[in-house]
């Protein structure tokens, strides 16, 4: 896999092919179609350019676009906020000269003391590449085998465990997908990263098959199931803080509504787990 303009073009695709005119709020144009989703031509109409100019947007070879024409764009495929921000770093010029993404991250400090303010739930510092940088122990005892300098990547496609304890396994691993596509058009050049989907997509045909459809979200976008062995079904949303410093770090919160059955498991878990640890 490369990381040029080119994701550019395969991200306009594929969410052109996914909108029909009818989702756009147009009439279809006549003549037979050989995919359901929007034309070139219909999209170009809807963002109020010129069916050439497009062309060669999805081509790559529009090399200076304005911000306006991407709103534009943006708004005629429906883009939400995330995707509508992917648009725009995939057409910065400035893109592919950016600063080259850390080998070695360090938990920044501020995320580390929020770590700590939240330790009643599950919470953990998430760095570049899925890394787990900080845990607290509640998320341990959640998730199992995940802990500082694991890889969260890993652990959900290549750990049977995540596909026995995440009940929503396959909502939540897709999203994880998508957030790692956002990512590497963030970071292009990162090359630990670009090695890292490329192994993802040739050992799992589902991390595949969503890669090729080119979503992008961020972290705080899916909710989690659990069926834990001790306590039974818990269930999260997930919220992320990300850190002032430009780390490209987040604090990610597994939180419950306080009179839930989860948040009335969550003290017995704690205990649980502070026994196994303390006994081990």
């Amino acid at each position: 896999m490369t990381a040029d303009r080119t994701q550019l073009g395969a991200f306009l695709r594929a969410r052109r092919d996914s909108l029909t005119p009818d989702e756009a709020g147009m009439r279809a144009f006549p003549g037979p179609r050989r995919v359901p989703g929007l034309r070139k031509e219909e999209l170009a109409v809807l963002a109020g350019v010129s069916a050439d100019y497009y062309s060669r947007l999805e081509q790559g070879r529009q090399v200076n676009v304005s911000r306006s024409v991407l709103d534009a764009v943006a708004g005629a495929l429906r883009l939400n906020e995330v995707e509508r921000q992917h648009l725009h770093t995939l057409a910065s010029p400035s893109r592919r000269r950016s600063s080259p993404a850390p080998v070695e991250q360090h938990a920044d400090r501020g995320l580390l003391r929020m770590l700590t303010v939240v330790d009643h739930v599950p919470a953990l510092v998430l760095g570049l590449r899925g890394e787990v940088l900080a845990t607290n122990a509640l998320l341990t005892a959640v998730l199992g085998a995940v802990g500082p300098a694991s890889s969260l990547l890993r652990y959900l496609f290549f750990d049977p465990l995540a596909r026995e304890r995440i009940v929503n396994w396959e909502h939540f691993a897709a999203s994880f997908v998508a957030a790692l596509r956002g990512e590497l058009g963030r970071h292009p050049d990162d090359r630990r990263l670009i090695a890292l989907i490329d192994e993802l997509r040739s050992r799992d045909p589902d991390a595949a098959r969503w890669w090729e459809d080119h979503r992008v979200q961020d972290y705080a976008s899916a909710a989690k199931q659990i069926l834990h062995p001790v306590v039974g079904a818990l269930s999260f949303d997930i919220e992320t803080l990300a850190s002032t410093r430009g780390t490209d770090q987040v604090l990610i919160v597994y939180t419950t509504d306080p009179d839930s059955e989860t948040a009335r498991k969550l003290p017995f878990l704690a205990s649980w787990s502070t026994a196994r640890t303390t006994s081990t």
